[in-house]
């Protein structure tokens, strides 16, 4: 029993509330408790009587709440969220909320939890019985038997999605007697290898990777989608009798909309919405009731529960009145949810606890007892020795039991202790008490959201921070070496590329060509003036796919041979030589000048930092420690903070910011716009709360009175944070003692404004925040010449935004608008033509005259932006219709719906952007991308919707985002004179020459990037489809193979194709051992090899002498050399041997020594 179940049994109320729930003496009511007492109550009711319970809450975030307190008391607590309807057609809907409850009830099933904390309105949601979750749900164990005859047909029926490769939760792929699948309760996607009918080995894999990580042993897969049938011909009857009932006013449209879908089912596939069939799916519908049978229910605040239940019955019905009325549903159709009535009727008939912290007078229900417990909430202990002191005397002055939670640190909880001890409290460390000892105060690991006091039972317990937060499923982005080679998988016919030694061509596919009986894979180049170029496979780390900087820009083709593309390339190589000589004589610069040296972190910090309320990222917590390590030096720090919207660069930059106050100095932040300093201000004054930090704004939210007595203020060292525009960088603005200059948003000052920082702070520590994400590629390239720090990890906290794609429908829009409005939230209505949109907000005006319809767009007066900019924040503005413009906009917690217009004309780095401008709070968000379906789509707009159909889901599109995202990233860092670079030989090249160029004024060597040798044996040396189906894959392996260096790179590559496909035919191994060997090869000089009946050509530049003499050395007899024009060393391929060994051979013997300087490289320009 734990140390809480302990302390709680002494209170009187607590024994008889079991009693009552062991005879079935129910409902009983609790009141007098906040939300700590009733976690608690939970927590040991589960305990004591052994059973599991369900918690009803009134909002998610409350929900989520109770989950973490009840994860750090070790009770397996899951969430249940409510699943939103599509009665709908919609061309797709994204589905991570109904995953996430068929995890859920999956574990119900097999009775893997302790708690579900759930909302009203997702408890009563109809879903499928118990007993058609089990029949769907496929259990596979390693060794034993296939469970069904298809597994890819069960996986389909399951509502799985078959896709090529894995990119999220919901799909599943199938390469030979490999299936890869993504089951919604696991915390990564599972491979599962099958021996005939026997299922091998099952092993976790990464899904950016693609590698196993963690083998498992047994592996249940729950159906992907709620609503799911066996036989299409079954529901299709049941359709069609029912439109054969339908009588009167509207039959007609809703017969004809219910026929369509029956043809659909005939015709092998979807109706447009299932969800409006549950009635017919299930005739007996199940809830959440049906999976908890046994257990106790808990309702915290039932007059709350209640109100939730109404508001969410009174939206479905105005959804399904719309929809009557439109002929998309009908009678017989109408049915989703239990009603509120019904659900406490529910409630009623069960072991039922109802939680309040006030007595309230008539209840819903027939109560059988009322407990009233006396109990206090503490607030959350900040760290303060001599404050503890203080509240644990009063404690043992009254008699109680005492117990500390000192966090999730061992070393923590014995520091405080001793420290406690030293001021004379009986405390002792106890790393696993049995129960509360009577005056004395036992420390112990931990922490929930709150502490508490429960004086009937003699004790009470301190908290320090929040909850030990629980640890999410780590579906992360992280972005590894496999990232780089995503370029070239995403190829189609037609694309543009870069070939390293020829220059812009055009992507003609993969070909592939027999030639003296062997088949290999070529990649097809299509060049200027008809020119083809035939690129053997093993040479693809040569090529990459062109990115540019805009999508429109017409790209200009090379010709084979021409000498154009070389000076282009010298032309740029020379442009990003100058930014490297000019970055590093910076960097050298600053150096040389002496600055403020911070002392290490200190209690307060450590405070300040334990108070942030989310869990922080492995990267926001790097960028801090670098950010801190560059303070502490005693030369000014300049470092460069990148990340996308939203990934919490804020806080990081808080953190440095509260380090330099700490330490009596001042710090400065500087905005681009008045509205930003605006949100700056009030985050800065939220989060410093408590602490005696003064945070001053100078912004036109100022009177010049006001702005005068600031700086006044500020010159005195009056003012700790300074938060403002360009107004800062005023003359007269002077501090006492300035010890950190925060610059965000970089990119949006100008030169002019950038040098008066410099000269406003030489020797100051300066911190530059940016909101283009940098990724890895372009932070390589970079590395050595700007300090910087890059957060590429999204907070995982962030609810998945419920997206759907459809087509442009005013009657969806209006109910879309409406439902977010009847929340009391706000709107965004994306509408990208400035010339129309006044136009577009009269027309949302017109169809909702109830609502406050603004706009705004880019070519407004700042005043202007910034006025509306403030009614939007102070819930002025109901709907915003605007460009854009919010990509860079403010943070508004309240606006939680976007609709998009023509989303297929915008990038998917844009739309992931635009999507991320909701869903900032505990609210679930919705974003409605919408397009005109038009006569003819383009091929680009096809490509596009298809793209943004996956995009539903948050992994898939998330690669191609983040390629925009890169080009982006390297625009603004580099600055716009470069652009034009960066178009003329391409996104990945330009990385290159820059990488080059840094190593360079470093002076490090960086190799000859077009030493490459062409190799060309008569042997099989392709990728059969056979092996790999999927063009895209295959390229990407091929890219794999091709970046082959050293014996240990072809050891990973072969493991890979093993793992990934299975046993690669010899076909493969021939293209692992070329592309090792052409290495080798290249590094001894040689630039072609060619096969002439039983003979090797090893082509030089220029014949270096020695590779020849040890050659000959160790291959008595077979080597010859052409000293001709085009020189070669001629090797007899011996009897027995093949043409790879006999090259192996030759090439082993001419290696360079370990100790020697690589030989042949003398004097030869390769």
């Amino acid at each position: 029993m734990g140390l809480f179940e302990r302390g709680m049994r002494s209170l009187p109320a607590f024994e008889q509330l079991c009693a009552d729930i062991r005879a079935e003496r129910t409902p009983v009511s609790l009141t007098g408790l906040g939300h700590i007492h009733k976690v608690l109550f939970v927590h040991t009711l589960c305990g004591a009587l052994s059973r599991r319970a369900v918690m009803l809450v009134a909002d998610e975030a409350e929900a989520m709440k109770v989950v973490d307190d009840l994860t750090a008391l070790g009770r397996q607590a899951l969430f249940l969220p409510a699943r939103e309807l599509s009665l709908r057609r919609v061309e797709s809907a994204s589905r991570e909320y109904e995953q996430m409850r068929l995890g859920v009830l999956a574990k119900m099933l097999d009775g893997a939890y302790d708690c579900v904390v759930t909302c009203a309105d997702a408890a009563a949601q109809y879903t499928l019985p118990p007993d058609v979750l089990l029949r769907r749900t496929l259990h596979l164990k390693a060794g034993a038997a296939l469970p069904c005859a298809d597994l890819a047909a069960a996986l389909s029926a399951a509502g799985y999605e078959r896709c090529e490769q894995i990119e999220g939760a919901g799909q599943f792929a199938v390469r030979g007697g490999i299936f890869d699948v993504f089951p919604a309760d696991c915390p990564a996607p599972v491979r599962i290898e099958l021996w005939g009918d026997t299922v091998d080995t099952l092993s976790y894999f990464d899904l950016l990777s693609q590698r196993r990580t963690d083998p498992l042993s047994a592996l249940s897969i729950p159906p992907a989608a709620e609503i799911g049938y066996d036989d299409g011909a079954d529901l299709a009857a049941k359709i069609e009798k029912l439109a054969g009932t339908l009588r009167g006013k509207g039959a007609e449209v809703q017969r004809e909309n219910l026929l369509a879908d029956v043809d659909r089912l005939r015709g092998g596939s979807q109706p447009a919405s299932l969800d409006k069939y549950i009635p017919l799916v299930y005739p007996i519908p199940a809830t959440l009731f049906d999976y908890a049978e046994d257990a106790v229910w808990c309702v915290s605040e039932p007059a709350r529960v209640r109100e939730r239940m109404r508001t969410a019955e009174w939206q479905l019905h105005e959804d399904i009145k719309t929809l009557l009325e439109e002929g998309q549903l009908c009678r017989g159709l109408s049915e989703y949810m239990l009603s509120p009535d019904g659900l406490f009727a529910e409630l009623q008939s069960r072991l039922c606890v109802l939680m309040d912290a006030f007595a309230r007078s008539g209840p819903d229900m027939r109560l059988r007892q009322v407990y009233n417990i006396t109990a206090r909430q503490l607030p959350v202990w900040s760290g303060g020795i001599e404050l503890l002191t203080e509240d644990l005397q009063d404690m043992l002055h009254r008699g109680l039991a005492c117990i500390v939670l000192a966090g999730s640190e061992e070393k923590n909880a014995e520091t405080l202790a001793q420290d406690l001890a030293a001021r004379d409290i009986p405390a002792l460390y106890a790393p696993s008490p049995e129960a509360p000892v009577k005056g004395r105060v036992l420390v112990v690991r931990g922490g929930l959201s709150s502490g508490f006091e429960f004086p009937e039972a003699g004790f009470a317990v301190i908290s320090h921070g929040r909850a030990a937060a629980r640890k999410r499923s780590t579906r992360r982005f992280k972005r590894d070496k496999g990232a780089e080679i995503h370029s070239l998988a995403e190829l189609t016919p037609g694309d543009y590329v870069v070939h390293a030694a020829h220059g812009i061509g055009i992507y003609d596919g993969i070909q592939q060509l027999e030639m003296q009986g062997v088949v290999k894979d070529y990649i097809k180049l299509r060049y200027d003036k008809g020119d083809t170029l035939y690129v053997p496979v093993t040479q693809l780390d040569l090529v990459s796919k062109y990115i540019g900087t805009k999508d429109e820009v017409r790209v200009k083709l090379h010709r084979l041979g021409g000498q154009e593309w070389q000076k282009t390339k010298s032309r740029v190589r020379s442009a990003v030589r100058d930014i490297a000589r000019e970055l590093i004589a910076l960097y050298a610069k600053r150096m040389a000048t002496p600055g403020f040296a911070f002392e290490p972190d200190g209690e307060w910090q450590y405070d300040f930092e334990r108070r942030f309320e989310f869990e922080e990222t492995d990267d926001q917590l790097r960028c801090t420690d670098e950010i801190k390590a560059d303070m502490e030096r005693p030369v000014p720090m300049d470092r460069l903070l990148c990340g996308d919207v939203g990934f919490g660069k804020t806080e990081v930059a808080l953190r440095a910011a509260f380090k330099c106050v700490s330490q009596s100095r001042q710090c400065v932040v500087l905005v681009p716009t008045t509205i930003l300093a605006f949100q700056h201000y009030n985050t800065f004054t939220k989060r410093f709360e408590g602490f005696p930090v003064r945070i001053e704004m100078i912004s036109r939210f100022r009177t010049p009175k006001q702005q005068e007595d600031i700086l006044r203020r500020t010159a005195a060292g009056e003012v700790d944070i300074l938060i403002g525009t360009h107004r800062m960088l005023s003359k007269d603005v002077r501090f006492r003692s300035l010890g950190l200059f925060i610059v965000d948003e970089e990119q949006r000052f100008g030169v002019a404004q950038k040098e008066r920082i410099k000269e406003l702070a030489p020797g100051i520590d300066v911190l530059t925040l940016s909101a283009t994400p940098i990724p890895r590629t372009l932070n390589m390239a970079m590395s050595g010449i700007r300090d910087m720090s890059v957060i590429e990890e999204a907070p995982q906290d962030r609810r998945p935004v419920q997206t759907y794609v459809l087509e442009h429908d005013n009657g969806i829009i209006t109910d879309a608008i409406r439902r977010e409005l009847r929340r009391g939230g706000q709107v965004y209505y994306l509408h990208n033509r400035v010339e129309s949109i006044e136009r577009c907000a009269a027309g949302i005006q017109m169809r909702i005259p109830e609502a406050r319809v603004a706009f705004a767009h880019g070519k407004m007066t700042e005043e202007q932006l910034s006025e509306i900019w403030r009614q939007v924040m102070e819930h002025e503005i109901d709907v915003l219709v605007c460009t854009t413009i919010i990509e860079t906009g403010v943070d508004i917690a309240n606006v939680n719906t976007l609709i998009i217009e023509n989303a297929d004309r915008f990038g998917l780095s844009q739309l992931h952007q635009l999507r991320g401008r909701v869903g900032r709070s505990s609210r679930r968000a919705f974003a409605y991308l919408t397009f005109v379906r038009g006569k003819v789509l383009t091929d680009v707009a096809s490509k596009r919707l298809e793209a943004m159909r996956e995009f539903t889901e948050f992994g898939a599109g998330f690669k191609i985002a983040m390629r925009d995202m890169e080009i982006r990233g390297a625009g603004n860092l580099l600055g716009a004179q470069q652009h034009g670079h960066m178009e003329a030989v391409g996104y990945e090249m330009y990385l290159r020459l820059l990488g080059e160029a840094v190593n360079e004024e470093k002076g490090l060597s960086s190799g000859d990037p077009e030493a490459e040798c062409l190799i060309d044996l008569q042997i099989s040396a392709h990728i059969p489809e056979s092996y790999i189906a999927a063009n895209a894959q295959r390229l990407d392996v091929y890219r794999r193979i091709a970046g082959i260096r050293t014996h240990e790179d072809s050891l990973d590559v072969y493991d890979e194709l093993i793992d990934r496909f299975g046993e690669p035919p010899a076909a493969v191994q021939g293209l692992i051992d070329v592309a090792l060997l052409r290495n080798m090869a290249a590094a001894v000089g040689i630039y072609e090899v060619k096969q002439q009946q039983e003979t090797l050509l090893l082509y030089q530049k220029k014949l270096d002498v020695a590779v020849g003499a040890k050659m000959s050395a160790a291959m008595k007899g077979r080597v010859m050399i052409n000293a001709g024009p085009k020189p070669y060393f001629a090797v007899r391929i011996a009897k027995g041997l093949t043409a790879l060994d006999t090259l192996r051979e030759a090439l082993e013997a001419a290696a360079p020594e370990e100790t020697e300087k690589p030989a042949g490289k003398k004097g030869v320009k390769l």
